[in-house]
């Protein structure tokens, strides 16, 4: 008769959850890695103790953009809801099946991210799904809740519970978000009004979009990168690369648009070569290791 092995304890339950944390974690870096190269590149300059958190934070506002953007087959109003609950429940229960809202309300408690955060950006993914004109207040309704509050998030993760450096911070780093945001209306002008029959900046025409028009939208960029780059200078080092990365690529493809005429700003999307992201980061760095920054 055979002998069976020794019985062998299961590891602790301990042990299991701490694995579905990392797993969870780990999908939102896989989202981070194949969605973005350029927000991967500026995660990997971060300190390596916001790695995870940061990862979430992107994982989670991806997978609410890809509702709104891809599922065109889908009733994208009821799953946004959906996932908006879902998002709620796991904070609340501190714990989702869903591995992107778990590795997600894992950074929230760690780093009291602001519920209201969450909301205004979940708000601003509705109104995507909506026909609507937008003038000044929906404008920057919209902007706040899509780009502004995504910088508030990473800003309490870099701010590890310093909350008077975060008020300190609090403008710069909506105003860098507004730059963001303002430049990938620009880029996207044209894909945005024949996709999705819309026109962020208010009142503007497209068919009336001229060099003029583009003239006085890159001022009002131009004066929140100015804004945003004074925040920057202000963060603690383990996160200033990493930000700083990101306002460079930016300035880089504002400055490509700039240089540009109207027409060709609707002929197609600007983008910033592979190659010159790779001398971007190398500036970046040893601009950071100078202390030129």
């Amino acid at each position: 008769m055979a002998t069976l092995p020794p019985a062998v304890s299961p590891p602790p339950v301990a042990d299991h959850v701490a694995l579905f944390d990392q797993a969870s974690l780990g999908c939102s870096k896989l989202i981070t890695k194949r969605y973005s190269t350029s927000f991967t590149l500026g995660i990997r300059s971060l300190d390596a103790r916001f790695h995870e958190a940061i990862y979430a934070v992107y994982g989670f506002v991806r997978w609410a953009d890809e509702i709104v953007d891809t599922f065109h087959d889908r009733d994208k109003a009821a799953l946004l809801r959906e996932f908006r609950a879902e998002t709620h429940r796991a904070i609340d229960e501190q714990f989702s099946m869903n591995p992107v809202l778990h590795a997600f309300q894992l950074a929230v408690r760690r780093y009291g991210i602001d519920r209201e955060f969450i909301d205004a950006f979940l708000h601003s993914m509705a109104m995507d799904l909506e026909d609507i004109c937008y003038n000044e207040q929906l404008y920057n309704e919209y902007i706040y809740g899509s780009a502004e509050v995504v910088g508030l998030m990473c800003l309490r993760v870099f701010c590890e519970g310093d909350d008077a450096l975060f008020e300190r911070l609090r403008n710069p780093a909506r105003r860098l978000g507004a730059a963001f945001q303002k430049i990938n209306f620009l880029r996207d002008l044209r894909s945005d009004y024949e996709d999705r029959g819309r026109v962020y900046f208010p009142d503007v025409c497209y068919e009336q979009f001229d060099n003029a028009c583009k003239r006085r939208i890159e001022a009002d960029i131009k004066a929140d990168f100015d804004a945003g780059y004074a925040g920057i200078v202000q963060l603690p080092r383990s996160a200033r690369l990493g930000v700083y990365l990101a306002y460079v690529y930016y300035l880089k493809l504002f400055s490509t648009i700039r240089e540009l005429p109207a027409q060709r700003i609707l002929a197609g999307r600007v983008r910033v070569p592979d190659n010159t992201k790779l001398l971007l980061l190398l500036g970046s760095y040893f601009r950071y290791r100078l202390r030129a920054i």
